[in-house]
């Protein structure tokens, strides 16, 4: 697991509770807001996965697994 994945999955479940808080309060602003942090962990993990992947392909290949 690398810092974006963990900043990743920190930015999404902040962001849902703030999304949680927003309809429980009527506050549309904290509502969007917390959409928005959570959509921002979503793609924070995914660009950590992808890293991931080709971390894991490149020690692969430098032992000799990956015939590419």
């Amino acid at each position: 697991m690398n810092k974006q994945q963990v900043k990743g999955a920190a930015n999404q479940a902040a962001g849902a509770v703030k999304k949680e808080v927003g309809k429980l309060t009527g506050d549309t602003s904290t509502q969007v807001g917390g959409h928005a942090q959570e959509l921002k962990g979503k793609v924070q993990k995914n660009v950590g996965d992808a890293r991931e992947v080709v971390r894991n392909d490149n020690e692969e290949r430098r032992e000799g697994k990956l015939d590419r």
